[in-house]
C-alpha cells in the first residue's frame, strides 16, 4: 500500500519505519512540507491540528487520523476517512520501536476508511478493535493504564527513597513487582491483588499512613489513601467501621 504520513513526531517517525518494514511504500513529511503521495494519508499530528491540516488535503486519498481522543468530525469533508489508534506507547525510533504483535488498535471510519485502518493495523501485527462509545473515555482509559502506572511507580520509588534507597535503585527494585502485578490482573484483577489491603490488615495500613505523614509526604499519603479506597472497592470490601481502624483519611 502507498502510505503518506503527515507529521514527523515520535509516532509519525516510528510508523514510517514500521510500515516500511511491513512492505508498504511510505512518504513521510512534516506539516509544512506539502501533502505526501499515498493511497492512504495518516495524520500524525496533535489533536487540535487534525481539522486544519485535513482541510489542506485535496480529496482523493483515504485520510486517517491517529488520535485516540478525537472522533471523525474533523475529517468529515473527505469522502473516505477514518482513524487508527495503536493502544501502545511510542517513545520514538531513537529510543525504541514498540513490539506491536497482538496490540489492540482502535479503528473507525467510512467503509473504505475502516478497511484501510484494519489493513494497516493487521499488516503491523495489531488487532483492530472498533470502539463504539465515547472516544474521550476510551483515551482516558488508555492514559490511566499507559501513563498513570508509570507515575505510580515513580511515586513509589520516591517513597522508597525516603527509606534510604536511591531513586534509580528503587525503580529497579520495584519494577519486577509492578510488572508481575499487572500480569496477574487477567482475567480477574481482584483475584490478583495481594498485600495488606487485600488481607484487611488495618494495623499495617495504619503504620504505612503514619510513616508517610511523619516523612512529610502529604501528596503520597493522599495517593496511598485514594488507591487504598480503590483497592477495597475493587475487592468489594466495605469501609472499616471499627473505631480502632477508621477509614483511611488524613
Amino acid at each position: 500500500m502507498n502510505v503518506g504520513i503527515l507529521g514527523r513526531g515520535r509516532l509519525g517517525r516510528s510508523l514510517s519505519l514500521l510500515l516500511s518494514r511491513a512492505g508498504h511504500r511510505v512518504d513521510l513529511r512534516g506539516r509544512d512540507e506539502g501533502v505526501p503521495e499515498g493511497d492512504v494519508l495518516l495524520l500524525a499530528v496533535p489533536d487540535a491540528a487534525i481539522g486544519p491540516l485535513a482541510r489542506t488535503i485535496p480529496s482523493g486519498p483515504v485520510v486517517l487520523h491517529l488520535s485516540g481522543a478525537t472522533d471523525l468530525a474533523p475529517l468529515a469533508h473527505h469522502p473516505e476517512h477514518g482513524s487508527l489508534h495503536p493502544l501502545m506507547t511510542f517513545p520514538g525510533p531513537e529510543v525504541a520501536l514498540p513490539e506491536l504483535q497482538g496490540v489492540p488498535a482502535a479503528v473507525a471510519g467510512t467503509p473504505r476508511g475502516l478497511e484501510a485502518a484494519r489493513d494497516l493495523a493487521g499488516s503491523l501485527g495489531m488487532r483492530p478493535v472498533e470502539v463504539p462509545g465515547d472516544r474521550r473515555l476510551y483515551h482516558a482509559a488508555a492514559v490511566m493504564a499507559g501513563n498513570f502506572a508509570t507515575v505510580l511507580l515513580a511515586d513509589a520509588a520516591a517513597v522508597l527513597a525516603r527509606a534510604g534507597v536511591p531513586r534509580e535503585q528503587g525503580l529497579e527494585m520495584l519494577l519486577p513487582l509492578a510488572l508481575r502485578s499487572l500480569q496477574g490482573a487477567l482475567p480477574d484483577p481482584a483475584a490478583g491483588l495481594t498485600g495488606p489491603h487485600a488481607r484487611r490488615d488495618h494495623e499495617v495500613v495504619a503504620a504505612h499512613r503514619e510513616a508517610l505523614a511523619e516523612a512529610g509526604l502529604k501528596d503520597h499519603l493522599d495517593l496511598y489513601d485514594l488507591m487504598g479506597r480503590r483497592t477495597r472497592a475493587l475487592l468489594g470490601f466495605e469501609e472499616p467501621t471499627d473505631p480502632a481502624h477508621p477509614p483511611d483519611r488524613p
